[in-house]
């Protein structure tokens, strides 16, 4: 069973990921046996990343590189071949949202979130999968969202893009399932995270800050999540234990999609 999960020898490149969700990803890739690499927009998030996993005791190698540039990515891949081995595990998990209401956003901030969130996975995956086809197979896990099933107010961009990328998984699981490269997204639910941190701050009264109370209130698990949670699954889509797992959304969300909600007393 340990070796169903077990990532020994294998070459994973988590986008974006010098803290945050893609930090615990890599992280948990790591204590599996892979080896780590990763990218950002900017040298001083990657140093930052490369001292997050050496304080974790782990070998990282860390590169700049902004995914919507098609160019560059092909380097990027083409510079991890010739300097770690071919990507066997890709993780798309770079992204941002704006949360602004539609009327409001202009169509150069829409075309901005649909570029990083969407345009960019696709870049990223088109890169990787001809090496993954001649070594006989691969993994590719997309970050998707709640937001690739459900819309709520001023992230527009952002729920476009993500049911967006739910339907990239489903067709690059489509396109080169027969290659033996599985294609699957993890749908994360309300993560505490640094960007989280101000929608989970105390009032000055000591009451919940709404939006805590909201997220509280519609999720079973009456908590946030945390990035570790997402640990398990992603080694769990990264692993042979999921070889027959293909196109498939992983929701991690405390039970927030399987709910309706609190009663009103």
């Amino acid at each position: 069973m340990e070796n169903m999960f077990n990532l020994k020898g294998k070459v994973a490149l988590v986008t974006g990921a010098s803290y945050g969700i893609g930090f615990a990803i890599a992280k948990a890739f790591a204590n599996a046996g892979a080896t780590i690499v990763f990218n950002d927009i900017k040298q001083e998030f990657v140093d930052k990343g490369l001292a997050g996993y050496e304080a974790e005791g782990i070998k990282a190698k860390g590169y700049v590189c902004d995914v919507t540039d098609e160019d560059a990515v092909n380097a990027l891949v083409a510079t991890i071949e010739k300097e770690v081995g071919v990507i066997d595990i890709l993780v798309n998990n770079a992204g941002i949202i704006k949360r602004i209401p539609m009327h409001e956003m202009s169509a150069a901030e829409f075309r901005q979130v649909i570029d990083v969130d969407l345009n960019a996975p696709f870049i990223c995956a088109k890169a990787v999968i001809p090496s993954m086809m001649k070594k006989g197979g691969g993994k590719i896990i997309n970050i998707c969202s709640m937001m690739s099933e459900l819309g709520r107010e001023t992230v527009s961009a952002y729920a476009a893009a993500k049911g967006g990328l739910k339907m990239l998984t489903r067709n690059i699981a489509s396109e080169y399932g027969e290659y033996n490269i599985q294609c699957n997204g993890i749908g994360p639910g309300y993560i505490a995270t640094p960007q989280t941190a101000p929608l989970r701050e105390r009032q000055a009264d000591g009451s919940r800050h709404p939006f805590d109370s909201f997220i509280i209130a519609k999720t079973p698990a009456a908590r946030w999540g945390k990035p570790e949670d997402l640990a398990g699954p992603a080694v769990f889509l990264a692993s042979e234990a999921s070889n027959f797992v293909n196109g498939h959304v992983l929701y991690v969300d405390g039970g927030i999609l399987a709910y309706i909600g609190k009663q009103p007393k």
